[in-house]
């Protein structure tokens, strides 16, 4: 049995809690905040503490917490003995060296409390200063996921950036075509059978292999249409740089 006590509770330590609570083999002895309050969802469900003091003794310390505060929290946990974790794609392993044992146990998905997730497919990014402390959170990872991958921390923070890239920045561009469709009153559900195709296509082919529209063809007629219809400079903007970006990685650019 993996003893985890878990620092942190938002989305990211919610759904770590559900995961490691479904599974066979791992026991969340204590959810850490300083907030009592951002501790409610787990009151009932094991013990809370708003006291770093207050940590039971443990395997794992898994802090799933803003990239800010983790040099801070780790700082106050250096006289554990457990292995000393964060979640964070992008704050290195070393943001942790005044603990004696550290790692990073970094779930690449994207993480709302009202969505559920498949664990299972979720791919977790491991590193650790030992090989016995990185196979510990390997133990961890794959009692409830199948995809567990040993990635260095320069290695995870460009993983980060693509995340960025494929993740949030789409998801934004999904908010403008939506706006776009409310002001004119058309149903958004529409697009949602072409988000799911281009999602798709990418499973089994290279995107720069399947990237289709006027960019691509240089379109010049139904790029300056699309333009004349933005209502928003910021969105004009936006449109002008990734047709401009396209265009450029593709050789298109005239």
């Amino acid at each position: 049995m993996i003893e985890v006590v878990l620092l942190g509770s938002g989305n990211v330590a919610t759904h770590l809690f559900k995961a490691f609570s479904a599974a066979e083999g791992i026991h969340v002895k204590q959810v850490y905040n300083h907030s009592k309050n951002s501790l409610a969802y787990f009151q009932n469900k094991t013990e809370i503490t708003t006291q770093i003091s207050e940590l039971f003794e443990a395997d794992i310390y898994l802090m799933a917490l803003k990239d800010d505060v983790i040099p801070t929290v780790a700082a106050q946990l250096q006289d554990k003995q457990g292995l000393i974790v964060h979640t964070s794609g992008s704050v290195a392993l070393e943001a942790l060296n005044g603990c004696k044992r550290k790692g990073v146990l970094y779930p690449l998905q994207t993480f709302s409390k009202e969505n559920e997730v498949i664990y299972s497919e979720i791919p977790f990014c491991l590193e650790a200063n030992t090989p016995e402390d990185l196979q510990l959170l390997k133990s961890l990872a794959e009692m409830i996921s199948g995809k567990a991958y040993e990635i260095n921390s320069q290695q995870r923070r460009k993983l980060h950036l693509s995340a960025v890239f494929v993740c949030n920045f789409v998801n934004h561009l999904y908010a403008v075509g939506e706006q776009i469709c409310q002001k004119s009153e058309i149903p958004f559900d529409i697009l949602k059978p072409l988000i799911a195709e281009t999602a798709r296509k990418v499973q089994n082919a290279s995107p720069a292999k399947v990237q289709t529209g006027p960019a691509i063809r240089n379109d010049q007629s139904t790029i300056k249409g699309h333009l004349e219809l933005l209502e928003s400079n910021e969105n004009k903007k936006i449109y002008e740089l990734l047709t401009s970006a396209i265009q450029t990685f593709h050789g298109k650019k005239l």
